[in-house]
């Protein structure tokens, strides 16, 4: 019987990791891990699970081309490239094209994108310097465009920044929970990357040859909560049995991070928005506000979504607990 292999980008990452540990959990599908570097220690680990590990550089589209053959499908992300030096023209944009033109080549059946919305498109131009938002849509478009069969994913916050950022710490009289701009009412979605991303990319990978799902060419935002940071910070207080307090830090002073908080913060008062409010006021509607929790579209294909309370009893607390 042939082997149904998914190609994971990002697989010694936080995403492409989850994918891969899902995958290997529920056995339909074989997961073949791209790595720039097949010897990192990250995939030395990987092999050492028996994963098959090839190296593969989003911006080398031909060496794609190798690495893709007997890929049914392929489960891409890409990361920010803005904190690095050296990379003009050769950001997400570039990289995402590569990886859509190489999988078309190959003759992959089914494209998951993870992806984020256009800030400077919402927001009519508001806000122009969030270039991994744009990039991303910019990229889910081509996708589009290629005629591939292919969903995109859509998340908002890491709920996993509390602990490996850290925009959680210890102090003295228990935690603190403080991120930039942000205010204590002001609403923030989030999604625990590690058990949802993977769940929701199997749900896809089960349902897509199903006409009647029609999954291809749809965005499915991610969403465990949407929640103010004084209630988050409530809750973490009564996962850890401590006090946990938020605070509003000063902005970064990097255009793409603090433009970007400040279009995906939605003050508490207006509460969830409609469609055409979304479009027009991206910094009063959260970006995924008007998305159910949990997404029916998501639990319609089986996913079964875990909750913020879940992550900050199992996961949070491990950490902080250690």
């Amino acid at each position: 019987m042939t082997s149904r292999i998914i190609s994971v980008f990002g697989a010694t990452g936080l995403q492409g990791g989850a994918v891969v540990d899902a995958l290997l959990k529920d056995g339909t599908f074989v997961p073949r891990a791209i790595s720039r570097d097949p010897d990192s220690e990250a995939s030395k680990k990987l092999k050492a699970r028996g994963v098959e590990v090839v190296k593969g550089d989003p911006l080398d589209r031909t060496g794609l081309v190798s690495v893709l053959q007997g890929s049914e499908a392929i489960f891409a992300v890409t990361v920010p490239v803005f904190f690095y030096p050296n990379m003009e023209g050769k950001g997400e944009l570039v990289q995402g094209k590569n990886i859509v033109d190489a999988a078309k080549e190959v003759g992959v059946k089914f494209f998951i994108w993870s992806s984020l919305p256009s800030i400077a498109k919402i927001s009519g131009g508001k806000y122009k310097n969030v270039v991994h938002y744009d990039e991303k849509e910019a990229v889910r478009e081509y996708l589009e465009s290629s005629g591939l069969t292919h969903a995109s994913l859509l998340l908002p916050g890491f709920l996993e920044g509390l602990h490996s950022r850290p925009l959680m710490k210890k102090t003295d009289n228990g935690y603190e929970i403080a991120f930039p701009i942000l205010k204590p009412t002001d609403l923030e979605s989030f999604v625990w990357v590690s058990r949802d991303v993977p769940a929701a990319a199997l749900a896809l990978l089960k349902n897509y040859t199903d006409p009647t799902k029609q999954i291809n060419g749809k965005t499915y935002p991610i969403v465990n909560t949407t929640i103010s940071g004084a209630k988050l910070a409530e809750l973490a207080g009564k996962a850890l049995g401590a006090e946990v307090t938020f605070t509003t830090l000063p902005p970064m002073g990097l255009p793409p991070m603090d433009e970007m908080v400040r279009a995906t913060i939605s003050p508490s008062h207006l509460g969830v928005l409609t469609q055409t409010q979304l479009l027009a006021h991206a910094e009063y509607s959260g970006l995924y506000t008007s998305t159910p929790v949990p997404n029916p579209d998501l639990v319609a294909l089986g996913m079964e979504f875990s909750t913020v309370e879940e992550f900050l009893e199992i996961e949070l607390k491990a950490k902080f607990r250690q």
